[in-house]
């Protein structure tokens, strides 16, 4: 399995946003990366700096969103829904775009259940809950 380091992380998604601006070829996992982006200006300028973001620590005890890890959870999302892993959660994601009417919302509610998963397997060290996730995305649909 391949595991990136922090630096290798931010500099891909540095990347895959500055191809995006220049308009270059991109791999499919940049322009995924990069149209996540997009959903996010907030992000636009931190990710145009350069080194500047390769050095920056973001504190959650002082409410601080890492917008790296926050982009990486969509990646992560955008992959699992290709390929509807654990299954069932392209039907979710549906569910909750039909509700929500609004693709960006229904994807930061599967990042809300993912990051709680993830934060569970850490707490526990344990695996993932795959059915915990799907659990929580359920209860995200209403049903």
């Amino acid at each position: 399995m391949f595991t990136p380091s922090r630096d290798q992380v931010r500099q891909f998604l540095i990347d895959a946003w500055r191809k995006h601006r220049e308009r270059l070829p991109a791999t499919p996992l940049e322009t995924m990366a990069a149209d996540l982006v997009v959903l996010h200006p907030e992000y636009h300028t931190l990710l145009g700096s350069g080194e500047d973001a390769l050095a920056k620590d973001w504190m959650p005890e002082q409410g601080e969103t890492n917008p790296f890890l926050h982009l990486s959870l969509h990646l992560a999302i955008a992959e699992q829904l290709q390929i509807d892993q654990p299954t069932g959660i392209r039907n979710l994601y549906q569910q909750l775009l039909e509700q929500l009417d609004d693709r960006h919302e229904a994807l930061h509610r599967i990042l809300d259940c993912l990051g709680e998963t993830l934060w569970r397997a850490q707490r526990d060290r344990a695996p993932l809950d795959g059915e915990a996730y799907l659990a929580c995305l359920r209860r995200a649909v209403g049903r």
